[in-house]
């Protein structure tokens, strides 16, 4: 079998099709460098490379580098399973304004029926 590998452009531009950021030649051999791999832009970069390169960009891409070195790209969707959308909103807007109406009820009409004092002066 024969590894595939790309140059450094190809890697840039596979790089900013996967993140926000657009990358250059230049940000590929600044991460090489963070990386202690010596790069230059004729070389050609195997998985095992773009894997320690990936290592450093942050935030972390959806691929490996073997998907990104892969002679198909970008990588077929069944390759690697995407992570389920998630979304997250406050605790308070799921529980707390059911309960706190119910709770300030019961406490009110628990109050009325009790001795003035009886419990809160133990608070």
């Amino acid at each position: 079998m024969r590894l595939q590998m790309i140059n450094v452009q190809e890697f840039a531009r596979r790089l900013s099709t996967c993140g926000a950021d657009a990358f250059t030649s230049d940000d590929v051999v600044d991460l090489a460098t963070a990386a202690d791999v010596r790069i230059s832009a004729d070389v050609e970069i195997d998985a095992t490379v773009a894997q320690r390169l990936l290592d450093q960009v942050s935030p972390t891409l959806p691929v490996t580098g073997a998907q990104i070195a892969a002679s198909q790209w970008p990588p077929p969707e069944s390759s690697r399973p995407a992570a389920p959308l998630v979304s997250f909103s406050s605790p308070g807007a799921v529980d707390g304004p059911a309960d706190q109406p119910t709770r300030r009820r019961s406490s009110g009409s628990a109050g009325r029926g009790r001795r003035p004092g009886s419990r809160r002066t133990g608070r």
